[in-house]
């Protein structure tokens, strides 16, 4: 496929948004990492950086960065698209929406207005990882991330359970619950049933944490598995723990993945 966004990749050469993620909050939580499973990693690269995000590197692991939050990517086909999984979607703000609407009008990508006219816009992008934008003309960034939009039978019960184990202040985003962490809001969208996200499009969402050993170790003592528990990978200068949360959301903790990350 052609390269999109030209003009836009362009500005951000100019406009180099940060790759930092947000100060953690009182329990040690921040907004860390989307890891999507890519069948064509270069493709994807390609797609985020021409909506305004940058080249990414930490040690091995490769991706790319908006302020806010990591986009990872692993080799895998994804056994389906992101929605009809707990995390139907990530949302990002730009500035402008005009210019993405009428370049992804020429594309092959799926696109809908939730409201005709309104500022957001919906795109099904590379092996049906579904995104939301939504324009903001008070940011300076050409980007930002802003959400994970979760489904689930019960929106009280996951609001509750993102509040105890990682302080996610509970809050409302439009009509929709939810909880926010520094760097990203948890939007709890109701739904009958929503699939695991493990193999899926968006893979597993990540939390950069502060102090993780003993964050992990407060986990398990309040009856939590985790599905690999704490380690240290001197590799890549990383610790990290995964979990999955009630409705089927594969977590990731980590600690150490702003500390020396890299836009090139």
């Amino acid at each position: 496929m052609s390269r999109l966004f030209l003009p836009i990749a362009l500005t951000c050469l100019v406009l180099r948004a940060s790759a930092q993620l947000a100060p953690p909050n009182e329990q040690g939580v921040a907004m860390g990492h989307i890891h999507l499973n890519e069948s064509d990693p270069a493709a994807a690269t390609t797609f985020f950086i021409e909506i305004g995000a940058q080249p990414y590197t930490h040690a091995s692991l490769k991706g790319v960065s908006v302020p806010g939050a990591v986009i990872l990517f692993t080799k895998a086909a994804p056994s389906g698209p992101s929605v009809g999984t707990s995390v139907n979607h990530i949302g990002f703000t730009v500035p402008d929406l005009g210019p993405y609407v009428s370049r992804f009008e020429k594309t092959s990508y799926k696109t809908s207005r939730p409201t005709a006219g309104g500022v957001q816009l919906m795109i099904d992008g590379p092996d049906g990882v579904r995104i939301e934008l939504t324009e903001d003309r008070s940011m300076k960034d050409p980007i930002r991330f802003h959400h994970v939009h979760f489904y689930t039978p019960d929106p009280k019960k996951m609001q509750e359970w993102y509040k105890t184990n990682f302080g996610a202040t509970p809050s409302t985003r439009a009509h929709w619950d939810s909880g926010e962490v520094p760097g990203t809001s948890l939007t709890y969208n109701p739904a009958e049933r929503a699939e695991p996200t493990k193999g899926r499009a968006i893979d597993h969402i990540g939390f950069e944490v502060k102090g993780l050993e003993a964050f992990c170790k407060k986990l398990t003592d309040s009856g939590i598995k985790l599905d690999t528990p704490y380690r240290q990978i001197q590799q890549i200068n990383l610790a990290l723990a995964f979990l999955t949360d009630p409705w089927g959301t594969r977590i990731e903790l980590t600690e150490g993945l702003g500390a020396n990350d890299s836009a090139k």
